[in-house]
């Protein structure tokens, strides 16, 4: 949602803040839902929080007084699970989990080379928030040498370095990087696109991570969007393995079964219910939603548990159909 505890006057302006509030939502971006047999995107990657911004405008706010505020408070915000590497975090797989999820924490890195042999690379950021510099030393190479590229950041930085050479006339290079930092990134795209609509913030653009007091007034919605159902969200995590998405439902699943947003709970509640199907951790030990943890431990005897537990339920035909078939989806 976009929602404000302030108010909006007959002249448009909201005398409060603007607060875009994350729940756990995997699909706030451009991807085209049911998942078939290979990723498909329709619009720009920001197209869903465009359509938010649309909303407010809609709603008649011209100008916001307070702050621009993107809370991803739903969970506790702690970015990267127990034995996630540190090369993961640079890169779309390892994108870190926040309530907060815009275009899967992820932006688009395109690189071509430039016009004459020893021009800078040209390279495009999609979407742009401006809360990251990308610092370009990549060349261009004579046509037909070795294509060598180097991306590096440093936890916790902004700064992107780009290294190496691109050969002249190479094709396009695509890279999908993790964002560092997720609610101060959605916090500066809405601000980007409220801009484009006529909507000016006069206070601060930041993020927030922890829960408001009980005593704060009730919150005004402006804006919302709804997730596809769950049974889309999985097909896709499990077609194409989404390691954020599985991390986002897992939490999820989690903080409204025990109102708790921290990962501890989150951990237990899968663990809990391992346990209910008679799976102990000598047989299950995992330490995020995806398994991208270096610390998980997971016996056959689990899994045949597990699947064969599944294939009873309800659900268990729209399970089994997630399931990715060697050589044809996923």
């Amino acid at each position: 949602t976009i929602e404000t505890r302030g108010r909006v006057d007959s002249y448009g302006r909201l005398i409060g803040d603007l607060v875009l509030v994350g729940r756990g939502d995997p699909t706030l971006s451009n991807r085209k839902f049911p998942f078939v047999k290979e990723v498909e995107r329709e619009g720009a990657p920001e197209s869903t929080l465009a359509a938010l911004a649309d909303a407010v405008a809609a709603r008649g706010v011209k100008q916001v007084e307070g702050d621009l505020v993107a809370d991803d408070s739903f969970f506790v915000p702690e970015l990267f699970p127990s034995g996630w590497a540190i090369d993961d975090m640079l890169w779309s797989y390892g994108a870190p989990v926040s309530a907060l999820a815009v275009n899967d924490n992820v932006f688009f890195l395109e690189l071509r080379p430039g016009e004459r042999e020893g021009d800078p690379a040209w390279y495009s950021v999609d979407p742009w928030a401006g809360a990251t510099e990308i610092r370009n030393e990549i060349v261009t190479g004579a046509a037909g040498v070795e294509d060598k590229i180097r991306v590096s950041r440093e936890p916790g930085s902004p700064v992107v370095i780009l290294q190496g050479t691109i050969p002249l006339g190479a094709a396009p290079r695509k890279l999908a990087m993790a964002i560092e930092h997720p609610a101060e990134y959605a916090a500066a795209l809405l601000n980007r696109l409220l801009e484009a609509r006529g909507v000016r913030v006069y206070g601060r653009v930041r993020a927030r991570h922890a829960v408001l007091p009980a005593t704060d007034p009730p919150a005004t919605v402006l804006a919302e969007h709804a997730s596809v159902p769950l049974a889309e969200i999985v097909n896709e995590a499990n077609k194409i393995s989404q390691n954020l998405h599985a991390e986002l439902l897992l939490r999820t699943a989690a903080r409204v079964a025990t109102d708790d947003p921290s990962t501890e709970a989150a951990l237990k509640f899968a663990g809990d219910f391992r346990a209910s199907l008679g799976i102990d951790e000598t047989q299950a030990v995992l330490f995020d939603g995806s398994g991208l943890s270096r610390r998980d431990l997971v016996t056959p005897q689990a899994v045949v548990r597990l699947l064969t537990y599944a294939a009873a339920q309800s659900w268990g035909e729209a399970f089994r159909a997630s399931l990715p078939i060697a050589g044809q989806d996923g």
